[in-house]
């Protein structure tokens, strides 16, 4: 396996989660400097595409493209060339695809551009998911335990690391060991809100227990300062911009 990308030194991507690309360029534009990177996902492509892309990989902030690929192998493998091909510095699928979906993935990747290749990662449970939705959908187990076995499966098929909430970064971390990339939505400061999301944490627990991205979104954009918004999370961290 080629090696691995490095990560930005300050652990927040913003999520730009908007199909307005115009409101998209604004908070990324506002957000250089205060953030290590921004991630757009389906609501963003849906609306504006590869270029939409494009124009904020031009930016010059590391792009999480969240698309979440669950597909049969060679289909996934070629969704994933076309989006590296973009610039995208991380991109998902779904765990739950199975072993060889997960290899094309990875191989797609590694064949995009060597040391400047995509991170892939894989989405374990869906941070809005908790055990009684699990068992809704015929998964009558916890929702800490479908995501270690997902991790652990992502891992022996050469992934980079795993999207997982804040509860499961220490079991994911046992494990599979430190180097595998933990990519954690679900964060929320003190001072915010907690949404939709059920599994949340703030950004010092999850960047202690051993996050190395943390996704944060309304905290960030649903601010009159998404940049001051951003730094005040840094802050936090500790992190000298």
């Amino acid at each position: 396996m080629t090696d691995r990308p490095d990560l930005p030194v300050n652990p927040v991507f913003a999520a730009l989660d908007t199909p307005d690309l115009d409101q998209a360029l604004t908070w990324a534009d506002a957000l250089r400097g205060h953030v290590g990177g921004v991630k757009a996902g389906l609501e963003f492509f849906s609306a504006n595409g590869a270029d939409g892309v494009r124009r904020i990989v031009d930016l010059g902030l590391p792009l999480f493209l969240d698309l979440k690929f669950h597909d049969i192998p060679n289909t996934v493998a070629g969704a994933v060339r076309a989006v590296a091909d973009l610039g995208a510095a991380i991109v998902n699928v779904h765990a739950a695809g199975g072993p060889a979906m997960l290899a094309a993935a990875r191989e797609a990747a590694e064949q995009s551009g060597g040391a400047s290749r995509p991170l892939v990662v894989a989405v374990t449970v869906l941070t809005s998911l908790d055990d009684a939705d699990l068992t809704a959908v015929g998964q009558a187990v916890p929702a800490r335990d479908s995501v270690v076995r997902l991790a652990k499966l992502a891992q022996s098929e050469g992934l980079d690391g795993v999207v997982c909430s804040p509860a499961e970064i220490t079991a994911i971390r046992a494990a599979c060991g430190n180097d595998f990339k933990l990519i954690v939505p679900g964060i929320r400061p003190n001072w915010a809100a907690s949404g939709d999301q059920k599994r949340i944490t703030t950004p010092t627990q999850a960047r202690d227990d051993g996050a190395d991205i943390l996704i944060i979104g309304r905290p960030i954009t649903g601010t009159e300062e998404v940049g001051a918004a951003a730094s005040r999370i840094a802050s936090d961290l500790g992190i000298n911009r």
